[in-house]
């Protein structure tokens, strides 16, 4: 016997990885965008004109939690990659580029700040592109895993692009509240 692990063992490291990081993964994803009020309902979010492309609001729904899904899978195949090399670039650059897609709902539904939101995307889509390479040296199952993630943050670029330009006031759009009367149980 020269193996240090069994395969089974092995893929218990896995499961137990997986288990940890797809839940963060989607709690974290979850917090950003309820935290920041990212949702279809979002008072301020309606009032901007929307581009044709745009698709209906259940769609982001379903969208973000299949790619945190995704995403942290990958990302506890290439924590499980012990000793690989590129594995602490590949968890560095996946970090950053979590840390840039955590931001980006405060920023463009809770700051309202279109412009700043449409910056932070890029750059997530290219930290983003880097870290699927960087995936790619460790374990090539979990670049693919991230590729249908890179498709959408490429087409939500575009999103976020056409808003900014169809709102160039976006920022400062002022939002009523829903009422003005105010109960005082009398």
């Amino acid at each position: 016997m020269n193996q240090i692990a069994s395969a089974s063992q092995l893929r218990m490291s896995l499961l137990r990885w997986a288990l940890f990081v797809i839940p963060l993964t989607m709690l974290l994803g979850f917090l950003s965008g309820t935290m920041s009020g990212s949702t279809a309902d979002n008072a301020w979010y309606q009032t901007l004109i929307k581009p044709d492309i745009q698709p209906p609001g259940w769609v982001f729904g379903v969208v973000w939690p299949t790619l945190y899904l995704l995403m942290g899978l990958a990302f506890a195949m290439v924590l499980h990659a012990r000793g690989a090399r590129f594995r602490n670039i590949a968890i560095g650059l996946f970090l950053f580029q979590f840390v840039l897609n955590l931001s980006w709902s405060p920023i463009f539904f809770g700051q309202h700040e279109v412009t700043a939101a449409f910056f932070i995307i890029i750059a997530m889509l290219v930290v983003a592109i880097a870290t699927t390479f960087a995936f790619a040296q460790v374990r090539k199952a979990a670049a693919c895993l991230m590729v249908p993630y890179l498709v959408w943050i490429s087409f939500a670029s575009i999103l976020n692009f056409q808003i900014d330009q169809l709102n160039p006031d976006a920022e400062s759009l002022y939002v009523p509240a829903t009422s003005s009367q105010i109960d005082n149980g009398g």
